[in-house]
Order: structure tokens, then sequence, then C-alpha cells
């Protein structure tokens, strides 16, 4: 029956439950591949392996305890109908999975969640509820709606037959590649790392189980840590933005993983354009949250054999393409200067020469005439050019110094605002 992990024992998550799940989802979910990533071991100095569940067909892991979840319920429950609350993949992952089987899923969501993520959720067939601007706001519309249609709660972490479908993930991963020493996870309620662990310990005690959480939502670090922490802003990881982390996966944590570490936004916006440029493939925040934490603490892992998890791959694409800019400039491949110049003929021409002759790109210029702090007989121009590297940069800067110009350096949010 459904409600046979109903309490928060850890001890009901098991490796036997957890194969059991592979058994069940075998041929319905993706065995996606786990394999050697060179370019990100010389990023991060340790030997990389990386688990590719952005390659599910709703482009992340959450399907797993999704059907595990939805294939546990009773003749009498599917009838009924399910309900979710969920940003994004969970709700993907009940809803096509729902689908499959046959039972009516309904799906609230923040109004706030990415359009992408909202409109593959309808696309497999489920209502889609959108209300307030929070999983909190959400969740207690979802409560309301639950209580007056008699809905099945699919928790999206806090229940141990999710639990166990994400664990099936470690498996697969020390199937692929027994001799890791290491799991980097990431963590938003805690059931992706709940499940993962416990497998991973039971196969191989000697491994180590790090999570990673993002600065502003640090939940599960607190309870490891037994310190009050706020969980709140606005983050670009937002699968695994939770306040409320489970009671079930915190009991779970607090047995089976190793260290939290906590990831800056920079950060992970830094491993999302790695996953892009290096590996050519697409990580949302939370999927590239693993490789973050390798990035925010690289000597905790050198010369390890590291298994990291691209847990997710649903990206707003204009988002996406703000992060390659600004990682871009922050690697200054990318320039953005403003130049007071006198109002003459041929002054763009010499500019841009100038940059073309040391082999620079330029790619945006905005003229200026009418602001009031540039002289009326003078121009300023924000000009934005490529470069091979930071020291390249500046040495384009230097040659226009030189011809007389006076060049100072935008930030680049200033550019695409």
């Amino acid at each position: 029956m459904s409600d046979a992990f109903s309490h928060s024992d850890p001890a009901q998550v098991t490796i036997e439950e957890i194969r059991k799940a592979a058994d069940l989802i075998s041929g319905a979910v993706l065995k996606t591949p786990c394999l050697p990533a060179p370019r990100l071991s010389r990023l991060t100095g340790a030997d990389v392996y990386v688990k590719y569940e952005n390659m599910q067909v709703t482009g992340a892991f959450k399907e797993r305890g999704a059907l595990v979840k939805l294939s546990s319920l009773s003749e009498a429950e599917r009838k009924r109908g399910v309900i979710a609350v969920s940003a994004g993949n969970h709700a993907q992952g009940v809803a096509y999975h729902a689908g499959r089987l046959g039972i009516p899923a309904t799906i609230v969501m923040p109004a706030l969640t990415p359009f992408v993520k909202i409109s593959a959720t309808r696309d497999y067939g489920a209502e889609v509820v959108l209300i307030g601007n929070t999983l909190a706001e959400a969740k207690a519309e979802a409560d309301r709606l639950a209580a007056e249609k008699n809905l099945v709660w699919v928790h999206p972490y806090d229940d141990a037959h999710v639990i166990h479908g994400q664990g099936t993930i470690a498996l697969e991963m020390l199937e692929a590649q027994p001799d890791l020493d290491t799991l980097v996870i990431p963590v938003g309620g805690g059931g992706l790392i709940s499940g993962m662990a416990v497998a991973a310990k039971a196969i191989k005690p000697s491994i180590e189980v790090i999570g990673v959480e993002t600065v502003l939502y640090p939940g599960m670090w607190g309870a490891m840590h037994g310190k009050e922490v706020r969980c709140e802003g606005a983050t670009i990881a937002e699968g695994i933005a939770v306040r409320d982390i489970g009671l079930l996966t915190t009991e779970v944590v607090k047995r089976t993983v190793d260290e939290i570490i906590l990831a800056k936004e920079s950060t992970i916006e830094q491993a999302i354009n790695a996953y892009l440029t290096l590996l050519r493939t697409i990580a949302e925040g939370a999927g590239a949250a693993g490789l973050a934490g390798m990035l925010t603490d690289p000597d905790r892992f050198a010369g390890k054999r590291v298994g990291i998890v691209l847990c997710g791959g649903n990206i707003d694409p204009r988002l996406l393409s703000k992060i390659v800019v600004r990682e871009l400039a922050r690697d200054g491949r990318l320039v953005s200067i403003r130049i007071d110049t006198p109002d003459r003929p041929g002054v763009l021409g010499e500019i841009a020469t100038t940059i073309g002759d040391m082999q620079g790109n330029v790619v945006d210029v905005a003229h200026h005439r009418l602001f009031l702090n540039v002289p009326a007989k003078g121009a300023t121009l924000d000009v934005t050019f490529e470069a091979f590297d930071r020291t390249h940069g500046e040495e384009i800067v230097t040659a226009l110094r030189q011809r007389g110009f006076t060049v100072r350096h935008l930030e680049i949010g200033e550019r695409m605002d």
C-alpha cells in the first residue's frame, strides 16, 4: 500500500528496497551513462566521472522516485488521482509517469516557475495550477486541493518510495565505475542524496558521500551541524532552493553523508558554463551544484576518483545565454569599455582598427552624443569586444590609451542592462 513508508524512520530506507526500485523502473526510466570527463578533471584536479541524468525524458532524475511512488499506489488510489507541488523537475516526473500509468495528476507550481518547466509539465498531460510566488504558497493551495478532491500526495523528497527511486542512481554509477572514491550530490530537500548515500555505503562502505547546497539555502548543512540557518533569496539553483528539508531525509543524511559543501551563486554559474563549454551538455543550476561543490573546495577532491550527478538540464535558454556572457566577462574574454572621444569624423574607425589590428573582435558599439556629462564637442563610445584572454584584453585597452583615448572598464551588467 502507498502508506507503508509514511513515517520518518530512517531504517526503512534500505539497499534491498533500492534494488527492488531499480528492477521496477527498468525499461521505463533511462539508465543514463556515467562517463569520464577529462576536461572537468583538468579543471578540478580530480579524476571526474559524470552521471548524465539530464538525458532522462523529462531532463532530470526526478522521474525515478516519482515512478516508484506512483507504482506503489493501490488501484483505488490511482483512480482518485495524485497531487504534487514542484517548481519544475518533480512536476515533470510525476506528470510524465502518471500519464503513462493512466493516473490523473494535478501539479501546483509557483507562478514564477520558468515557463519551459510549466509548458513541459502541461505537455505531459497534467493539470497545472499556478499560484503564489514561493513553494510554501503553492503548497498551501495544494493542501486545499488535496483535501477538496481527495487526491494522493506525491512528495518530492520526504517519502521512502521516492528516496528508493533516487537511490538507483548510485547503483548505476558504481556498476559503471566501481572504483569511485567519492560521490558529490546536489541537495535540496534531501531525497536524492539520501537514497544515493544508503545505496553507495551498502555497496562500498569506504566511499565518501558529499552533498552540495547553495549558500542561500543551507538547510541540510544546518541540520547536520545543529545550527539555525536562514534559507532565502533568489538563486539560480531554484531546484534545490528548499526552505523545509525533509524529516526522513534529514535522519538518513545524518547517518550516511560525510559532509555538506555550500556553493556560491557565482560558482554555480561557473559550473553551468563549464558543462556547456567543456562537455557540450546543458545543466540547470541545481544540476550543476555537484560540480560547483568541487570548484568551491578543489583541494578536498584533488587526486580522487569523483562521481558527480548532473541531475537536471531544464534551464531557461535566456538565462543560459546570460550566464555564458557573464562567464566570458569573468574570464576576461569579453571586455566592455567606455571611451571618451572627440566628436570628429573617423574616430570610430580608428578605435575599431586599433582593436582589430590587435586581433580583438568588436561585438557591440553604442555611440552617445547627448549625455549631459559628455562635452558638447565630445562623444562617448561603449564598446564590447572579444579577446583571447584577460591579458590580451588589457593589451588592447593599453593600446587605445596610448592613442590618447580615455578608457574605463564597464561591468558586464552595465552593458547587459
